[in-house]
């Protein structure tokens, strides 16, 4: 039976956990997720974690930090004149906007507070600093 390797196009079913057993992501009411592994489509610890499995193979896994999305860095959080933004533009605490970078990518921030001059950003990825749990089932390698 052939087994998932690097550079392989795959297709995976995968629901995504916090330790408290919160569920994050999943596939389980859609299409499969299709990515080739090696091209930093997905987190290192599943990308790991699917090498070697055959098509129809299901495994649980814990995927640490270090796999995963990084450390939660207190540097991340940033504060942002708020001139820098469109005069209209309404914040709300715990909202999360798609900001722009320069180089047609765009990072995901969530609104810490607001004043009158300044809003303050988390700009780690929302899962930075915590382990994961992802059940895996590998569909098909294509």
């Amino acid at each position: 039976m052939a087994q998932a390797q690097f550079g392989n196009t795959v297709k995976v079913h995968y629901t995504v956990r916090l330790d408290d057993g919160t569920v994050v992501d999943s596939t389980k009411d859609h299409e499969p997720f299709t990515f080739t592994i090696g091209v930093g489509a997905a987190i290192a610890g599943f990308e790991k974690e699917i090498m070697n499995m055959g098509p129809g193979e299901s495994k649980t896994v814990k995927v640490g930090v270090e796999e995963a999305y990084g450390p939660y860095y207190k540097e991340l959080i940033k504060e942002v004149d708020r001139s820098e933004f469109p005069d209209n533009f309404e914040f709300e605490v715990g909202q999360k906007y798609e900001l722009p970078r320069g180089d047609g990518q765009s990072d995901l921030v969530v609104v810490l507070q607001v004043t009158e001059e300044m809003v303050i950003l988390d700009t780690n990825h929302p899962l930075a600093g915590k382990d994961l749990t992802i059940d895996i089932q590998l569909m098909e390698i294509l």
